[in-house]
């Protein structure tokens, strides 16, 4: 049996009581929420994991990506990247590797750590082909099965799947045109390969199929996002939403008739002004499956901030709805993210994905409220111990020691919080 199929029947799994215990949640919240298919828990037969619920009611999760590229393949710097990623709060990791050894990669990063690992397994069938063959065109049908089981036996236990890519989404692309053109490679090994060889793209062809080998290893579908723009010019054109009905079609199939636990990815880049009805519409259309939205950058003249340009946008989709964010890092769009970069984009994100969860559930400013507490009495090993990144704070601080060690350098002498705490007694 899945976990929607023991859902379904009532049964509560470990898996529902951990997540419930984790998020305080009663279990039988997490069972509905799956049965629904609106809530998913990552799980794999091939490693032991740390469970994460994802989905309606639950704290917004961050994914942090990392890779070898076809420039710079160094595995031990992507198995550290993990480790940094997760110690820094991420609650999953994508291994999107394009160069090197995929499967020996992705093996040390699914060993290093104890996050769910997602990938995009049609990365490996058409860059295989095109170093066997000469040319990602003549990748075969049973490259991607192939692809997809050898992932998905590491441990790989939920991947980003282009299944919405099809030859009514193409026509709607070329019709309608693009400023920014294709940014998702998946979108763009897919429709170079259909237009090539005249034919329908597989995964949408043989859906069934691919629920079966999903179904076998206990893999979480990911309907992939390949027409996502990548210029906000782009977002919610026709090719966009075209795709994202068919991804809602397979995302019901999956869930409905195969018991698979289903996300459905959403745009990169959309403008402040159309966050909202994105999420909302991709809540709609999906009836309400975990919403994984891959940025959103809101505007398009961030480079080498572009970590900021997505908090902005991802906490606005966490507010109204979003369940899962990917983070962007400062190299986003200039180079492939190093180590420091990764923290820091996990760490932003996080704080993102905290402030969208304060709008969507107010018992998430607990902890604002104790750090307000803590300023106001001006204790300053509470203020650390409330703050996301202790580290940073403490170092910030201790860099530029006071010499009144109740209060900090910027104000010195003349602190708001000293002054009026000498004179009389606010706090509640």
């Amino acid at each position: 049996m899945s976990l929607v199929e023991d859902a379904k029947r009532g049964v509560i799994t470990e898996e529902m009581k951990i997540v419930a215990a984790n998020e305080g949640k009663d279990p039988e919240f997490i069972r509905r929420g799956i049965a629904a298919g609106r809530i998913v828990i990552p799980v794999t037969p091939y490693r032991d994991i740390k469970h994460c619920g994802i989905g309606e009611g639950l704290r917004t999760k961050v994914n942090a990506s990392i890779g070898a590229s076809s420039d710079i393949i160094d595995e031990e710097a992507e198995v550290e990247k993990a480790k940094a990623a997760e110690a820094a709060g991420a609650d999953t990791l994508m291994e999107l590797g394009t160069g090197g050894d995929f499967l020996g990669i992705r093996k040390k990063v699914c060993d290093a750590i104890s996050l769910s690992v997602g990938s995009v397994p049609l990365y490996q069938a058409f860059i295989s082909a095109a170093k066997r063959d000469g040319s990602i065109v003549h990748m075969t049908e049973d490259d991607l099965w192939n692809a997809t089981e050898e992932q998905a036996k590491l441990g790989t236990n939920f991947m980003a799947i282009h299944t919405g890519i099809n030859n009514i989404v193409l026509d709607r692309l070329k019709a309608h045109g693009r400023y920014g053109g294709l940014c998702s490679r998946g979108g763009a090994f897919m429709s170079t390969w259909m237009l090539h060889n005249e034919k329908e793209n597989p995964l949408y062809a043989d859906f069934d199929y691919l629920c079966e080998i999903l179904k076998e290893h206990e893999v979480t579908l990911s309907t992939g996002n390949g027409m996502r723009a990548g210029a906000i010019h782009d977002a919610t054109d026709r090719a966009q939403i075209q795709e994202l009905i068919i991804n809602s079609e397979c995302a019901q199939k999956a869930h409905d008739k195969y018991g698979l636990q289903v996300i459905v990815e959403g745009p990169g880049h959309v403008p402040l002004d159309e966050v909202e009805m994105n999420v909302k519409l991709m809540k709609s259309m999906s009836d309400g499956k975990p919403f994984y939205m891959l940025g959103p950058l809101v505007s398009d003249i961030g480079a080498g901030r572009d970590h900021i340009v997505t908090a902005i946008g991802a906490a606005t989709s966490a507010s109204v709805g979003c369940d899962f964010l990917c983070y962007v890092t400062p190299a986003e769009h200039l180079a492939l993210p190093n180590k420091e970069d990764v923290i820091e984009g996990v760490k932003t994100s996080r704080i993102a994905a905290h402030v969208g969860d304060m709008v969507k559930y107010k018992e998430s400013r607990d902890v604002d409220l104790a750090m307000g507490r803590a300023r106001a009495k001006l204790d300053w090993e509470a203020m650390y111990e409330q703050a996301l990144d202790p580290e940073l704070a403490r170092e910030i601080r201790n860099s530029r020691a006071p010499e009144d060690t109740d209060a900090c350098t910027m104000c010195g002498d003349f602190c708001a919080l000293k002054i009026v705490n000498q004179s009389y007694d606010l706090c509640k």
